[in-house]
């Protein structure tokens, strides 16, 4: 199966489940993430940041995607940039074969914001890519992200229909409470469900995105703490959370923390038991079956997604 977009994943998902957008850094990230989707059945979108392109370089992953879409040939399978920060970026991937793109203009004003989205807009349409955009700030940092508590701010519904409507996006990432990093919460954790009702409400049908929704599953906490890790306080959003926001209106969740988590609490346990061990097969290996694991159970337990594609 050739790579698709999101839009009729969408279409099908909305109100019921939502599709996992996974970050991809290296091939024992992709091929865990892609084994997953394999047995649950389940549409997957892979998202490549400008840290994933700068370390692995575009050219390595999209051949690492390609040869995966290949291996998985019943899994519909789209690309995405992650936060893209300029129109030539989004253009440089749109024409190198990425079926979606996001660019992240919420740093801007409003009319700015606009501008720039309607800009990528017009670019990808033409071109069978669809574009999420962004309203509202996340705190935390992700990459080349970076957000402090004062500058974060909540989507407005108002705004995001106005947004939407100018700017002719496929689908909307929103600010609700969640936030980038393993470090998401300092209390307890709370996302603001009558925003996102009252949004979902003023677009309806309309596919919206949840970003920094990595659930820090303590397992991979405490482990990593256990044998080594200094990880203290971390945490993310409830997967019960997760699960409500996909019955209202959420269709994609970006999951790149737990996978991270997951690779670097396992490698840390090989370390330590096996502090002779120098074969990267030995450590890597199930650092992507813990991978696999992890997703299985987002696809299954928290997205919905399984048996959907």
């Amino acid at each position: 199966m050739p790579l698709v977009s999101s839009k009729e994943m969408f279409k099908k998902a909305y109100g019921k489940y939502a599709i996992g957008a996974f970050n991809v850094n290296n091939m024992e990230i992709l091929q865990g993430v892609i084994e997953a989707a394999k047995e649950e059945k389940a549409p997957l979108i892979l998202q490549i940041s400008a840290g994933a392109r700068k370390y692995a370089k575009q050219v390595y992953l999209m051949k690492l995607i390609e040869a995966a879409v290949e291996d998985a040939p019943d899994v519909p399978v789209c690309v995405h940039l992650d936060h893209g920060d300029s129109f030539e970026l989004c253009k440089t991937v749109i024409d190198a074969g990425f079926t979606s793109v996001m660019i992240d203009g919420s740093h801007l004003p409003f009319e700015e914001n606009v501008k720039l989205t309607k800009q990528v807009v017009d670019y990808a349409h033409p071109r069978g890519v669809v574009v999420e955009g962004e309203l509202g700030r996340l705190v935390g940092v992700e990459e080349h992200v970076v957000v402090s508590e004062k500058e974060a701010s909540y989507t407005d519904p108002d705004k995001a229909v106005e947004f939407v409507e100018r700017t002719g996006v496929d689908s909307l990432a929103i600010a609700i409470g969640t936030s980038h990093g393993a470090y998401k919460f300092k209390g307890e954790p709370k996302l603001d469900f009558e925003r996102l009702h009252e949004i979902a409400k003023r677009l309806p049908n309309f596919p919206l995105v949840l970003h920094g929704a990595s659930s820090v599953l303590q397992e991979f906490v405490q482990k990593a703490n256990q044998y080594g890790g200094k990880l203290s306080g971390a945490q993310g959003v409830p997967e019960d959370m997760i699960r409500k926001a996909t019955t209202m209106g959420v269709c994609k969740v970006n999951i790149d923390t737990d996978l991270r988590l997951a690779v670097t609490a396992t490698i840390r346990e090989i370390f330590a038991l096996h502090p002779e061990e120098f074969d990267p097969r030995k450590y890597l290996g199930p650092a992507r079956e813990a991978v696999k694991k992890l997703v299985k159970h987002k696809m299954r337990n928290v997205l919905g997604c399984s048996g959907q594609a």
